[in-house]
């Protein structure tokens, strides 16, 4: 007989999912498919997002128990279930929680060793705190959908379609339950941890809110930024790209050596004898650009699309994905091979074909279960057998103890051999958290650090400060014998290690999971890579806009259709291009990173748990099929996807952008309004609203399926009443009235972050003190721990602290000078 399966990482960890919605339904779909025993309590008919298509995909592996907490004996009965419990999950507004007797203060009163995670659209602080927190209300106040303006022929702000929000803070949680059961091995006490939507959007603004402080602060040094910040054609080689059965492909060559061998593989060679194109592809004349565009669009108007990626994948060193809708994106060949889309059955809907684990854990993986269950399918059942998982086995009772200075993570060392956003920024996430984080560089530095940022001038860089945060840098050469010996010795010493190399790469550096085990066999070693460490598109490099078009969320963003345009009309194509482009923002990148994240925390937790370490695998291909939960699923009946309409502002009458009266008075152009109504209660709010109430009288629109019937009329009679006010007036009124309507077009992201009156009264940014730019303000972490405090820093430069890990590792001052001048070892002024 062979060896039995391994138990699953979490068994026996009990956790109450007292949530509603996607956000804390994928955070305990991640704990149950890991083994966790997840009770989830909902309301009497359930959870009211379970008419929501992927909602058999976050409901899997869990047991339902329905309970109305109105009720003395239902809430009795939740308590009994918090004694035992290990975790709590909740998405209550602030205060209603309380009025239940489900918060925080109430349940850990029952149990100090419970850990409450809390997840809101807002926080629950500030001015918009008490704001119904659905995602696209959080996207519009935070400035998100005017990063969208002008991707379709008209002014003002574009309703923002794929739910960003949801996906990190739905990461977020996982990672704050998994560090909150670290600390609590420490401190033998359970903690309120909290994040937000709002949160959720920290990690996509990339540089914004640096550079609109550091303006202020230097603007000798930062001119204005252009009129149109967002909505520009990149370098050609970065750009969507046109084929002949009228489709495109996303081309993401990144760095320069990508490029290059995209002009080989489509046989453009002849463009390197044309001295408009000296320097391709970064061409500084803008005429010479756009021949240049023209021709490399000409050339791949002579094939189909998969003529074309049969070439790019035989080429090995082309970064490209053809635009495909999230349900095409199931058949993508190496999501396939990786096991990011699985089939389970479900006695509902029969073959399901959905997410798979967040990430692939060798020696622990995820199992996740065909089940899923009806309401209260399991009324009279308690926990499973075993009490918790050993962590801390007295953290289940005792006296409260006193929050500690040191962070969740404290005691982690973590190495980072990567660059540019993804595998840094998920890095810095467990910084924040109190990991000591050390990120090898080469002797040039994280390439990001040269990179350009738009609206400064030739300012460089700064994207990089947000990436780089509370870290410690060596910057060395990997390819010496000198330098290599470096690296192992802080292998010897680390927890986890974090890269982003294609496969083969660590092991020419030795640093390859083979040859770093013997030196720490307790090591997570986490390979976050862009398709996978094995597999037929392993081999391939891969940035951002890549996954954004080949998962579907840029297909979304752009309306879910690509405008047909003819194959001799240039600048039509260029048009349609720069608007795919603008819809195939940065994303992808955080996305990947609030997955990568996570997989070292379980990977760190198995450590803990089992005492050994593994070879821990995700990849932004998978990492962002999560970030579009709400269609990467597919099974008998499935409803479609919801697309905008054709002007980009909603998905229907009552959840749509709408124009308002002007601001400033006559003359200016109108402000912009984000309405969402989806209950009717909500609409019975909405209605009785001063100055709308035409539409109770309407009946037309007195039933749900009588406005469904009529939303274009509704749609029509909504704008002409909105225009009556101002977004800011309309937003006063209808949350007045608990019904969600903000303005959209108040701040672009980097002005919300940096001045809004909501970002300082929750302590969304921290003072942190830059090597070269002195103080400034950068994003708080993305999580709040009330017992052992996140640690946000600030960020550093190339190699900053090569000097004191040498001497920790023993070198003395000689031999460190050594090292410097046999250019071993560097330090950078950037």
């Amino acid at each position: 007989m062979g060896a039995s399966a391994p138990a699953p990482l979490l068994e026996g960890l009990r956790v109450l999912d007292l949530s509603s919605g996607p956000a804390g339904g994928l955070a305990t779909m991640v704990l149950a498919d890991f083994g966790a025993d997840v009770l989830k309590v909902e309301p009497p008919g359930g959870d009211r997002f379970r008419s929501l298509a992927a909602s058999p995909v976050w409901l899997r592996g869990k047991r339902s128990l329905a309970l109305d907490l109105r009720s003395e004996g239902d809430r009795a009965r939740l308590h009994e279930l918090a004694r035992d419990a290990a975790v709590a999950v909740a998405s209550f507004r602030p205060g209603s929680a309380e009025r239940l007797a489900a918060d925080p203060a109430a349940l850990r009163a029952l149990n100090d060793g419970l850990i409450y995670c809390s997840i809101t659209g807002f926080g629950p602080d500030g001015p918009y705190a008490r704001y119904p927190g659905y995602e696209q209300v959080v996207a519009a106040k935070s400035g998100r959908m005017l990063i969208f303006e002008g991707s379709v022929p008209r002014e003002g702000p574009v309703y923002a379609a794929v739910q960003l929000g949801t996906h990190v803070a739905s990461q977020s949680a996982v990672q704050g339950i998994l560090a909150a059961l670290l600390a609590r091995e420490r401190t033998g006490s359970g903690q309120l941890v909290e994040t937000s939507l709002l949160r959720g959007y920290i990690p996509f603004d990339i540089a914004g809110l640096t550079i609109q402080h550091l303006r202020g602060r230097h603007p000798d040094r930062f001119p204005p930024p252009p009129p149109r910040l967002f909505g520009r054609l990149p370098v050609v080689g970065y750009n969507p790209v046109p084929t002949s059965d009228g489709e495109w492909i996303q081309l993401a060559s990144i760095v320069e050596h990508l490029f290059h061998a995209f002009i080989a593989a489509a046989e453009l060679g002849e463009i390197y004898a044309d001295p408009r194109f000296e320097g391709a592809p970064y061409i500084v004349d803008d005429e010479a650009k756009e021949a240049l565009r023209e021709i490399v669009y000409a050339r791949t108007l002579s094939r189909k699309t998969q003529e074309w990626m049969r070439v790019f994948v035989e080429n090995g060193n082309v970064a490209a994905e053809p635009w495909r809708s999230t349900e095409q994106a199931l058949d993508h060949p190496q999501i396939v091979h990786t096991g990011d889309v699985i089939t389970l059955d479900s006695a509902a809907h029969g073959p399901m074909r959905q997410l798979g684990p967040v990430a692939r854990l060798p020696e622990t993986p995820g199992r996740p279960a065909a089940t899923r269950p009806e309401v209260d399918e399991h009324r009279g059942e308690g926990w499973r057998p075993r009490s918790d998982i050993p962590l801390a086995p007295a953290a289940r009772r005792g006296a409260a103890r006193a929050a500690e200075a040191r962070g969740p993570l404290d005691g982690v060392t973590v190495l980072e051999f990567a660059s540019v956003v993804a595998v840094p920024y998920a890095c810095t996430l467990l910084a924040d958290l109190g990991a000591r984080v050390i990120k090898l560089e080469t002797l040039a530095g994280d390439s990001f650090r040269l990179m350009g940022n738009p609206g400064v001038g030739d300012m460089r860089g700064l994207g990089a400060i947000k990436m780089t945060a509370s870290k410690e840098s060596i910057a060395l050469d990997l390819k010496a014998e000198a330098g290599r010996r470096i690296a192992q010795q802080l292998i010897e010493r680390a927890d986890v290690l974090i890269h982003n190399f294609r496969p083969g790469a660590p092991e020419r550096l030795g640093i390859g999971y083979e040859q770093a085990r013997p030196l720490n066999p307790r090591l997570v070693y986490v390979s976050a890579t862009g398709y996978g460490i094995d597999g037929p598109y392993a081999h391939r490099p891969t940035a951002h806009p890549a996954p954004g078009a080949a998962l579907g969320g840029a297909y979304l963003q752009a309306g879910g259709i690509a405008h047909p345009v003819a194959p001799d009309d240039f600048p039509a194509m260029s048009e349609e291009a720069r608007r795919m482009q603008q819809a195939n923002e940065i994303s992808p990148d955080p996305n990947a990173s609030a997955v990568v994240a996570t997989a070292a925390l379980l990977g760190l937790m198995a450590q803990r748990l089992r005492g050994t370490g593994q070879h821990v695998q995700c990849n932004m291909m998978g990492a962002n099929a999560y970030a579009n939960h709400d269609d990467f699923v597919d099974y008998a009946g499935k409803p479609e996807r919801p697309h905008a309409d054709p002007d980009l502002l909603g998905l229907s009458a009552l959840y749509r952008l709408y124009r308002a009266a002007p601001p400033g008075g006559d003359g200016a152009g109108p402000s912009w309004l984000f309405l969402a109504v989806t209950t009717e209660r909500e609409w019975e709010a909405l209605a009785g609203a001063p100055g709308l109430e035409a539409l109770a009288a309407d009946a037309r629109f007195a039933t749900e399926e009588g406005r469904a019937a009529h939303d274009r009329e509704l749609s029509a009679a909504l704008a002409s009443l909105l225009a009556r006010r101002t977004a800011d007036e309309w937003e006063r009124l209808l949350t007045d009235r608990d019904v969600a309507g903000v303005r959209a077009d108040a701040r672009e992201p980097g002005l919300f972050w940096d001045s809004d009156p909501h970002v300082e009264a929750a302590g969304l940014t921290v003072e942190a003190d830059h090597p070269i730019w002195g103080p400034y303000r950068r994003h708080a972490p993305l999580l709040r721990f009330a017992g052992t405090p996140e640690k946000p820093g600030p960020g550093m430069l190339g190699g900053q602290h090569a000097r004191a890990i040498l001497a920790e590792l023993g070198y003395d001052e000689g031999e460190v000078e050594g090292l410097y001048q046999q250019g071993v070892v560097v330090t950078l002024d950037y």
